[in-house]
């Protein structure tokens, strides 16, 4: 009997690391909407189309913080869904994950403020972003693969831990394509997104390729 109440007790910790984590990244979120608003500069005497025309930049912005935040939910939850129990040094880097994601509405204000006039060096900041979610995304799925994963589940989150360990030497070079080729840039990150939008598809390729520990 007192085993159960302990399970139930850890069951409760990541129920509310869960939700609180999802409360960030909702914020993020918003965060980023609100920026929009901000750089979108309304007048009366200009018609919306005109509006929508001058501001396309920031749409492309928003537009890609937001695929970057939604697709961090994505593996947050991924990663989570294989552990039962937290200890204290998963809420430290669980808040390593957090801090990168509310970090992403300055990038891509930046991203949609200096994409026209310093393209290069705005999307070299908006990509370092991106390598720091790698390393964060590495980091947190690494751990629970090393100490809460359940062991029935250990073989496919190690994929995903491979996963992510690649993407920190995509998202590296793709952070340097920037300063010679923003339209490539664009196109890997793409590819990145497609990749990580369905993360246990393609950790399943890596599987029956045979790739081992």
């Amino acid at each position: 009997m007192k085993r159960k109440v302990v399970n139930k007790s850890k069951s409760k910790e990541l129920l509310r690391l869960e939700t609180f984590s999802d409360g960030v990244f909702a914020i993020a979120i918003t965060l980023l909407i609100l920026e929009l608003i901000q750089v979108l500069h309304y007048s009366k005497e200009v018609p919306l189309q005109q509006l929508l025309i001058d501001n396309w930049k920031s749409l492309i912005a928003f537009l890609f913080g937001f695929l970057t935040i939604l697709i961090c939910w994505i593996n947050h939850h991924l990663v989570l869904s294989y552990t039962e129990r937290t200890d204290i040094r998963l809420f430290w880097i669980n808040g390593f994950v957090l801090l990168v994601v509310t970090f992403t509405p300055f990038p891509t204000a930046i991203l949609a403020e200096y994409l026209e006039k310093e393209s290069n060096h705005a999307m070299a900041f908006f990509g370092f972003n991106y390598v720091m979610m790698s390393i964060a995304a590495y980091a947190i799925s690494a751990y629970v693969l090393n100490r809460l994963v359940r062991k029935e589940d250990s073989s496919l989150l190690y994929y995903h831990t491979l996963l992510y360990k690649y993407s920190i030497f995509y998202t590296l070079a793709a952070f340097f394509i920037c300063f010679v080729s923003v339209p490539v840039a664009v196109l890997l990150y793409v590819i990145l997104f497609f990749i990580f939008a369905f993360p246990k598809e393609f950790s399943m390729m890596l599987l029956r390729r045979g790739l081992h520990k």
